[in-house]
């Protein structure tokens, strides 16, 4: 697979809790060049980064993030706080504790409430599946295409796991094809973005795809320039022959002139 293939599919991310404005300048800067799907940033950054980028790229931010157990009130909140900063998707951690609990109504009820205030916005939803068992990933998944999001994500990158294969194979098989599938937590390298994609996976949460690109250009560059260095050597072999040859002239003429005199 082609690596802008898979760029394509990246929502480029930095949640660290320390990131500052100009990481996530960076962050926007690298994924416009590498074409990402979006960046995905704390929302406190949404604001800053829609002005950045203006049109060029989507941002994408969290809600309830990343344990979910925030109040539904307190998610609709965020959701609407991010869509009037600019924010073009949304993804939402679902409430674990109540999928656990099997208080399912609920678990649809909370998802329906942040729907509500992002219709027009892409909207993904946060199972955190390495806390679940199979048969609960495979209600989330009916839940979660039935309130109307576009995505089911695996991982929110923070808990005990990440995105696996059996997870991302999973919740294709058990998804309905208007609910995309979006792998994140431990993508760490390009078979690892391939395999997703190939089991079902429409997007990649992960920072390390770009990294990969970034370091594969150095390399490429690296690489161009080791090329050129024998042609360089060549000339400043020439170079340093003729002043050789020159030096050497000189003292052949000041040894004659002093044999002269």
């Amino acid at each position: 697979m082609e690596l802008a293939e898979i760029l394509k599919r990246c929502d480029h991310t930095l949640l660290k809790q320390g990131a500052r404005a100009a990481d996530i300048r960076q962050l926007c800067d690298e994924a416009i060049k590498y074409r990402c799907a979006s960046v995905c940033i704390p929302p406190c950054h949404v604001s800053g980064a829609k002005k950045y980028v203006d049109e060029s790229l989507k941002i994408c931010t969290v809600i309830g993030f990343p344990n979910g157990y925030t109040t539904t009130a307190t998610k609709v909140f965020e959701a609407k706080d991010a869509v009037n900063n600019g924010a073009d998707e949304i993804d939402m951690v679902a409430n674990i504790a109540m999928i656990k609990d099997g208080c399912w109504a609920d678990v649809a009820a909370d998802i329906r409430a942040v729907r509500a205030v992002t219709r027009g916005k892409v909207l993904k939803v946060i199972i955190e599946t390495c806390l679940l068992t199979d048969e609960e990933k495979i209600r989330m998944c009916k839940i979660v295409a039935d309130c109307g999001a576009d995505y089911i994500k695996t991982s929110t990158g923070f808990s005990t796991g990440g995105a696996t294969e059996a997870d991302v194979a999973l919740l294709r098989e058990n998804s309905p094809e208007t609910l995309k599938v979006k792998a994140a937590g431990g993508i760490s390298s390009l078979e690892d973005a391939e395999t997703y994609i190939r089991l079902g996976a429409d997007r990649l949460g992960t920072s390390r795809i770009v990294k990969i690109a970034i370091a594969m250009e150095q390399e490429q560059m690296a690489q161009a320039a080791a090329a050129e260095e024998p042609a360089v050597s060549e000339t400043e072999n020439a170079v340093d022959a003729s002043v050789a040859e020159t030096a050497s002239e000189t003292v052949e003429s000041e040894d004659k002139i002093e044999e002269n005199s």
